[in-house]
């Protein structure tokens, strides 16, 4: 097993260096076609149908279909939009998606025309947050896309990415400060050697389960697809968006999906280290071989985006704020002091509190669980029965104590 230290970044060739930026602009737009037909195949097993089966070979050119269908159709642009900005959300959207994937390492040194390069683009002495600002940028283009579009569906989209992203982006970081505590490091192939014993998986269960619910708030997906709540606004914020400035922004969405998908393995999963039992072979975790690994553990997280978009229903946006704020965002600072002063105590020679620390992490992983359980469990509780009125008269919720209905509510009831 060969892990790259940071002198092996910077020395490729130019050629070395286009073929790496290719490979993974590739790698990302396969991924999204394929991500777009499985989802659909999956959402529609899931519901007893079909799904896609009439473009190509049971239906598997249905994403190309889709791709040159939008490339095709009408690109409008509203009377009372923003024109410049309206045209460039799209692409503030879309670039800082592919830009993230540029510190994820997919792979060991290998041996390329006989250039020795790992299998990653470049790495930072603090990649991870490169990667958090990258991400932050790309939101301004659902912010903008709302605010330029001249229409109100398309502005409450924008200011709900808004509050969303400051709310989940916090608890995101949050779980990065854990990591950094216990790898020593922010490099992502520093992170991906550091987990060479144990994965942080189960070192850093807390982390690891605020993540998975911050990712999920972070990409806009169900149920925390509140910016695009079709039942409330429409399509959120790129309702006015049509042909390739739609695409662009549907692209973004699943790029950003396999970002933190890639995140959450690099972090948490290892990386490109093979899972047990495969890494009791010798050459599991050598050559090309660790890729297949990688992206077999970034397709086990977009299966998780899948599943939850077809059994889960949208939530309230107070109990997503909620959660973001009073559940996620206090347990991750907890846990974060448990970390340093499990770190703080083998620094002073106290190694088997390693192990402590793992029996802490499931107590506060089961902590928190039933913490989320609680808050949610909460939505079951009967809403105030509407008072009775005679036939024909519209259900008004009942006022709070102290106030009266005003002339003109009553009137609107006895119409």
């Amino acid at each position: 097993m060969t892990y790259p230290d940071p002198g092996a970044f910077g020395h490729d060739p130019w050629w070395l260096i286009v073929a790496k930026t290719v490979g993974i602009f590739g790698f990302l737009v396969l991924t999204v076609l394929s991500a777009i037909l499985i989802e659909r195949k999956i959402l529609g097993r899931m519901q007893m149908r079909f799904g896609p089966n009439r473009v190509g070979p049971r239906g598997l050119l249905q994403s190309v279909a889709d791709g040159v269908k939008l490339a095709l159709k009408e690109g409008l642009i509203p009377r009372a939009a923003d024109k410049p900005l309206y045209l460039l959300a799209p692409v503030i959207a879309v670039i800082p998606a592919f830009m993230a994937f540029a510190v994820i390492p997919m792979g060991p040194v290998v041996s390329v025309f006989g250039h020795r390069t790992p299998l990653q683009l470049t790495d930072l002495p603090v990649a991870v947050l490169y990667i958090l600002a990258v991400a932050s940028v790309g939101v301004y283009g659902f912010i903008l896309a709302g605010w330029s579009s001249g229409s109100t569906y398309p502005l409450l989209g924008g200011l709900r990415s808004t509050a969303q992203v400051i709310s989940y982006e916090v608890a995101m970081a949050l779980t990065f400060v854990a990591v950094f505590l216990y790898a020593g490091t922010m490099s992502t192939s520093g992170i991906v050697a550091a987990q060479q014993g144990t994965w942080y998986l189960f070192l850093l269960l807390p982390s690891f389960l605020v993540f998975l619910v911050a990712m999920v708030g972070e990409t806009n997906r169900a149920p925390f697809d509140l910016p695009e709540a079709e039942g409330e606004l429409v399509g959120g914020f790129h309702t006015e968006y049509s042909s390739l400035k739609f695409a662009m922004f549907m692209l973004a969405e699943y790029i950003n999906m396999a970002t933190v998908s890639a995140l959450a393995t690099t972090l948490f999963l290892g990386g490109w280290a093979a899972p047990w039992p495969i890494n009791m072979w010798a050459g599991a975790n050598s050559g090309w071989w660790p890729l297949l690994w990688f992206t077999a553990k970034v397709w086990v997280f977009l299966f998780v985006f899948f599943w939850l978009r077809a059994t889960l229903p949208r939530l309230r946006y107070d109990q997503f704020m909620a959660l973001g704020w009073k559940v996620l965002i206090p347990m991750s600072m907890v846990w974060i002091m448990v970390v340093a002063t499990a770190r703080g105590l083998q620094v002073f020679g106290y190694v088997g509190w390693s192990t402590g620390l793992t029996s802490v992490a499931a107590i506060t992983a089961l902590a928190l669980i039933a913490v989320v359980w609680w808050v949610f469990s909460r939505r079951n509780e009967a809403e105030p029965a509407l008072p009775q009125t005679h036939s024909g008269a519209f259900p008004v919720p009942s006022l709070p104590a102290g106030q009266q209905r005003t002339e003109n509510a009553k009137e609107t009831v006895d119409v």
